[in-house]
């Protein structure tokens, strides 16, 4: 069963820190978003391999936007 990383907030995503193919720990940093002028780091709520990655660096997110997909 795969498991979606959701952006917590609008913004522009500033980095990408993991590939597709990648095995990643729980509370592993997976991107920074950028909002407000200020960049968050975004962590992997739990741990899995990144099945799938849905945004490309300088995409703009909506808030609950489909970032990463872990299998």
């Amino acid at each position: 069963m795969s498991k979606q990383i959701l952006a917590p907030m609008p913004g522009k995503v500033v980095d990408i820190l993991v590939k597709v193919g990648e095995d990643i720990l729980e509370y592993q940093e997976v991107l920074i978003l950028e909002a407000m002028k200020m960049e968050n780091a975004i962590p992997s709520p739990e741990p899995g391999k990144v099945r799938e990655i849905m945004v490309k660096k300088d995409d703009t997110v909506a808030a609950q936007q489909v970032l990463l997909v872990l299998e």
